[in-house]
């Protein structure tokens, strides 16, 4: 099995068809699979060191910028190797496919369903304010089977469902942004630079705030993992990687505005429910009820969209090997049946025990060792292999990818100090996907050489 910047065959060789889905559905997959619960919780802990309004913005707008950079790279990437999956087929095709599958086998196991299962708790307690007796638990159960079940219907309908779940969502938020602005009370914050936030902008707060802001901003690459469902793919990825993720980028830096315009710094400061504060001191008694209800539909689509590409990840991984065939295997309706199964049992086995609040701490490291990896392959290839055709290049080249990469090596050396056993047990996950890698290799590699019972007859 040769390395795949030759062009020997490997496993990421063998494409799947499909085109079906728009550039406007895998937008719609980027902006919500983005926007979660992170820009709704995070503020409060960035104003107890950073009390400024232009210096909260100028953070979200970092990161935002960061996101880009690393979108520049992974359109280049997907453009030259169009076939779904994510840093599994960008991986294999930049590096060996040991390295692809270490990235697919931490993705298609636990990688989507612990956000997944995050994401649909966090509905069933936001969904309190919407239905006060229903048990949070049932409803984050629900809403994952619901959604998993629109997604077995096959491509047509999932991206009826995202499209439409997603524009509401953005509707939802752009009321929410229109009535602080209309109707809030105007708080005295200023977002205009002043000399004392150089200090803030340069602090060791402002790094570290980075570093969770680029968490809220995770998952601007979510249309890399259905390359091959999408029409024209060299052209519409670079286009649905980049208006979703500046989509996302404006309405992070517009909703932070609203927070900061609309409440006082010191009720905002150290509380997670901040989304919450801000609703009531725009809307009154009834605010908690409405920002609930907007976080709400805004994480069914999220949790549609990651129901969606997660299971792409064991689909691919089924074509490539043949111990994972059964899930390749696709319904009448052109859906991977067995993987998106697979990915509804991790996250509903994950909810029921609460062990995906220990396993995000523990991928989180591994997430970004794949990310800095991936986006580091396009410097590699255009040295080693100058010869690859490249509908589209990374815009900003050589530049983005270096500020994409420094900002991920800063977060990856956080987690290695602040959290070092989380992130020992995430290289622990990638070391046993490369074991893992190995037994399949030995038995693809046996299964090749054992002869046919027909073998040499006439």
């Amino acid at each position: 099995m040769g390395s795949p910047a030759t062009g020997t065959a490997t496993w990421g060789d063998r494409p799947h068809g499909g085109s079906t889905v728009s550039v406007a559905v895998a937008t719609a997959i980027v902006v919500a699979d983005m926007v979660g619960v992170g820009v709704f919780t995070s503020l409060g802990f960035q104003v107890k060191d950073i009390p400024s309004g232009f210096a909260i913005l100028a953070l979200w707008t970092v990161g935002g910028i960061v996101a880009l950079c690393g979108v520049f790279s992974y359109s280049e990437l997907g453009a030259m190797f169009p076939r779904s999956s994510g840093e599994y087929n960008f991986l294999s095709r930049a590096y060996h496919p040991a390295f692809g599958f270490v990235a697919g086998f931490v993705s298609a196991t636990v990688g989507f369903a612990a956000p997944v299962a995050l994401a649909a708790l966090a509905l069933g307690e936001y969904g309190r304010s919407i239905l006060p007796d229903a048990p949070p638990m049932a409803l984050a159960v629900g809403i994952v089977w619901l959604v998993s079940l629109v997604q077995l219907t096959g491509v047509k309908h999932s991206s009826t469902f995202q499209l439409i779940s997603t524009v509401l969502k953005v509707v939802l938020i752009t009321a929410f942004l229109i009535a602080g602005f209309v109707i809030g009370t105007p708080q005295p914050v200023t977002f205009t630079p002043q000399v004392s936030d150089i200090g803030y902008i340069a602090s060791s707060p402002f790094a570290i705030g980075l570093v969770f802001v680029m968490y809220s901003f995770s998952g601007w690459n979510a249309a890399t993992y259905i390359i091959g469902e999408m029409r024209d793919a060299g052209q519409n990825l670079p286009r649905a990687l980049f208006t979703g993720t500046s989509i996302v980028l404006v309405l992070y830096v517009a909703l932070n505005a609203v927070f900061l315009h609309t409440a006082p710094i010191d009720k905002l400061a150290g509380q997670i429910d901040v989304a919450r504060i801000a609703g009531s001191y725009i809307f009154g008694e009834f605010g908690g009820r409405i920002v609930g209800a907007m976080i709400c539909i805004g994480l069914i689509s999220s949790i549609s969209a990651m129901m969606w590409i997660g299971p792409r990840v064991m689909m691919t991984m089924g074509e490539d090997i043949p111990a994972l065939r059964v899930f390749a295997r696709k319904s009448k309706q052109g859906a991977p049946a067995y993987a998106i199964l697979f990915q509804l049992t991790v996250a509903t086995l994950m909810l029921f025990n609460r062990s995906f609040e220990a396993v995000l701490d523990f991928i989180q490291f591994s997430l970004l060792f794949c990310s800095f990896f991936t986006v580091a392959g396009v410097i590699k290839l255009r040295i080693m292999r100058p010869d690859l055709p490249r509908p589209y290049r990374a815009w900003g080249y050589p530049v983005t990818p270096v500020i994409f990469l420094l900002v991920t090596l800063f977060m990856m050396y956080y987690l290695v100090v602040d959290r070092p056993l989380q992130s020992f047990f995430g290289a622990l996950i990638m070391v046993s996907g490369l074991l893992i890698y190995v037994v399949f290799r030995k038995k693809d590699d046996a299964a090749s050489a054992t002869p046919s019972p027909n073998a040499g007859r006439t």
